[in-house]
């Protein structure tokens, strides 16, 4: 099979750039800084979904900025603006499966149709590239199609996947797929998805917390991350179910999906903000090679059009 070149993070956020992020950098000219101004600058980033919250934190620390600074054009709170986005991402980042160990466990969970089983097999992909030897887990057992496409993907970049019959218990594939990868001692890497069904937060909470259970039984502080699985497209939405999957699943870190097709990529800055979650990665497209371990100044960046965008 032959890969394409990976669409960069600037690619995936072309829509955002050139729609709402265009209108703020649009603000910034030689003009004078005024009430308009400053109520402007704030209804575009929420338009931009970067979230009320976020947006008045932005809004309110720009303004202390300017007066200690005695500044008076626009132009000059650009780079102000630019310079805070980068600090509030970069306070959350954290990187991806810190320190070396025989045997790294990942937990992907996620609401169904975000993206959550294409983005496990672009991570093994990228593991794979790495040398790495994966074994992807079938946990989703609720719904026959999650197992069948975690098989393709499987398939698909060269990695084992260990499933059961649809409806079996979720905990049973994790064990398996944990035994089976210390029977293959170049197994290095067990990446497992799970079900996403939060309209049954409860049943969703206990399952996940016997799969983790089982995961600490068998390997030293598995899971080693806990990566959820946001669709940018779905706004406040998402902001949400980061919320929610917060409280269940001790979340590690956030995969954002789908950047390429939505005008509203500042919800990172949300995520980072209002959740205390860094993103660890990002989904710039479609092909098995768009996900991206994220970087902060390269996304803000990318958002304002920086370096020749």
């Amino acid at each position: 099979m032959i890969f394409k070149r990976a669409k960069s993070i600037r690619e995936s956020l072309a829509k955002t750039r050139q729609s709402v992020f265009g209108q703020v950098a649009g603000l910034f000219g030689a003009g004078d800084i005024d009430d308009i101004f400053w109520e402007e600058l704030e209804e575009l980033l929420i338009q931009g979904d970067v979230g009320v919250k976020t947006t008045l934190h932005l809004v309110e620390w720009l303004q202390e900025q300017v007066e200690e600074r005695n500044l008076w054009r626009t132009d000059q709170v650009r780079e102000l603006l630019r310079q805070r986005m980068v600090e509030i991402l970069k306070e959350a980042e954290q990187p991806y499966l810190p320190g070396q160990r025989m045997l790294n466990v990942v937990l992907v969970v996620g609401v169904n149709g975000s993206g959550k089983t294409t983005t496990i097999g672009k991570l093994a992909k990228w593991h794979k590239d790495r040398g790495d030897r994966v074994v992807l887990a079938a946990a989703d057992t609720f719904r026959a199609a999650a197992i069948d496409q975690l098989k393709i993907w499987g398939e698909r970049v060269g990695a084992d996947v260990i499933a059961h019959q649809p409806g079996s218990d979720p905990g049973a594939v994790v064990f398996d797929a944990i035994r089976t990868s210390f029977g293959r001692r170049d197994a290095s890497v067990v990446i497992i998805d799970t079900a996403g069904r939060l309209q049954t937060q409860y049943n969703l909470m206990q399952e996940l917390a016997k799969i983790k259970n089982i995961c600490a039984k068998q390997v030293h502080k598995a899971p080693h991350e806990t990566l959820l699985v946001l669709d940018a497209n779905t706004g406040q939405n998402a902001l949400s179910q980061a919320q929610k999957f917060k409280e269940i699943a001790d979340v590690s870190g956030v995969v954002l999906t789908k950047l390429d097709s939505t005008a509203k990529g500042g919800m990172a800055l949300a995520i980072a903000y209002e959740h205390g979650l860094p993103i660890k990665w990002i989904g710039t497209g479609e092909a098995v090679e768009d996900l991206q371990p994220f970087n902060a100044e390269e996304f803000v960046d990318a958002l304002f059009g920086e370096n020749g965008a």
